[in-house]
Order: structure tokens, then sequence, then C-alpha cells
């Protein structure tokens, strides 16, 4: 909005200032006498000289815009005064938030860093059954009890760390290969407690054996956080 001043004084009525200027009050003058004040407005800072004459207040243009920071221009005999306040201010772009992987839905961080730790007790284990097969010594109770207890504390806090559908599943097929490599165990326990001779290459071909290790990889591939869940026939 734009305010025309059609004169280098700007009238001001005391009266219609009431609200939005505070000015000190000009002394009893005579018709033709002329006295000064200054003014203030609400909300500035500084003041503007200000000339009281035959009743009526002025205020310098000049002095008014330095004031209120607005600009002055002149067209033709108009002096144009605009009010800074009034001035279009450019519109604030939206900033999106950045777009956050899925993992409300898929794999979270807490369960797969829960599975790798179970996923590597049942790989040592396995190849500590491997060792003692081909090296032709038994496969002792002590440490597959070791193992045993080492993977039922990992596969708890694996339990624990399942927050979306994708680890509740993934729980499943943890539970399915440790379920294998103890049958795995059993099996030879079994062998030495009947003094069963056992071959160094019993392990060959075995499909228990061949199934572990696939359902070890299957897991292994969809491992990714944010990662959805997909079912691995071999864990079953």
């Amino acid at each position: 909005m734009r305010i025309r001043i059609l004169t280098a004084l700007v009238g001001v009525a005391v009266a219609g200032m009431a609200q939005d200027v505070a000015q000190t009050s000009p002394p009893s003058t005579t018709p033709n006498s002329q006295q000064s004040s200054v003014l203030v407005v609400t909300g500035h800072t500084g003041q503007a000289p200000v000339i009281h004459r035959n009743g009526r207040s002025y205020v310098d243009v000049e002095g008014l815009a330095r004031l209120t920071g607005a600009t002055m221009g002149f067209q033709g005999s108009r002096i144009v005064l605009t009010l800074p306040s009034l001035v279009p201010q450019p519109p604030v772009q939206q900033v999106s938030a950045p777009v956050r992987p899925p993992e409300e839905k898929g794999f979270s961080r807490e369960f797969l860093r829960a599975g790798v730790e179970q996923m590597s007790v049942i790989r040592e284990w396995r190849s500590a059954i491997e060792n003692a097969v081909r090296t032709n010594n038994p496969v002792e109770e002590s440490w597959v009890s070791y193992y045993r207890r080492t993977a039922n504390d990992k596969m708890a806090m694996a339990t624990a760390a399942a927050t979306t559908e994708s680890d509740r599943r993934g729980v499943g097929l943890l539970q399915s290969e440790m379920g294998m490599i103890g049958q795995l165990s059993d099996r030879f326990l079994a062998l030495r407690s009947n003094l069963t001779f056992v071959a160094t290459t019993a392990l060959d071909n075995d499909p228990l054996d061949q199934k572990i290790l696939a359902c070890a990889q299957g897991m292994a591939a969809m491992a990714i956080p944010g990662g959805m869940f997909e079912d691995v026939a071999a864990c079953h």
C-alpha cells in the first residue's frame, strides 16, 4: 500500500494518531504562532520533528520516512511514501523432509545385528563338527554343549530385537537353522555313544549338512536394513 502525500509536510491530526503515535502536548499558542515538538511512532525507534501551526500539527516527510524505515519517491509534483510493513514478502519455500528407508516394514538394524551374531555361532558350531569328522576325532559333548548354550543366548537376543513383521518372520528361520545344527550334533554324539565308526567322508553330500549351509546362504542374501522378508525353502 502506498501513501501519497501531496505536499512536503504531512498534516497529522492529534486525535487521529491516538493509537499509533505518542507525542508531547504542544504548548498553548495564539492562532498565528508556531511551536515545535517531536513525533514518536509505536514500534519504531527514534523521533521526527513536529511543527504546530494555526491549531494543526505537521511532520517532516523525510523525518517520517527515516523514523518508519519507509522509502520515499517522487512522481511529478507528488511525493510517494511506501511503508516497509506493506512490502510483499517472498513466499517461504517448503523444505521436504528426507525420505527414510522403509525399516518400519523391513528388517530392523537391531534384529540384523543380533541375527548375524547368532549365525556366527552356528557357523563356528558347524565348522567344529566338520573338522572333527574329517580329522577322525570324536564329536564331544563338552564343546557341543558350549555351542548349544551360546546359540540359545543369541537366539533370545534376536527374538527380543524383533520389532517389524520381517524381523518376526526371520526369527522362525533362525530357529530352524539352530534346530538343524542341533540335529546334526545329536547324530554324531549318538554314533560316538554307540562306538560306531564314522568315516572322514561322512559329511560329503550329507542332506542335513547341505540344508544347514543353504539356509544360512539364503538368510544372508536378504539381510539388508529395510529389506523385506523372503522365505528360504532350505530352512524348512
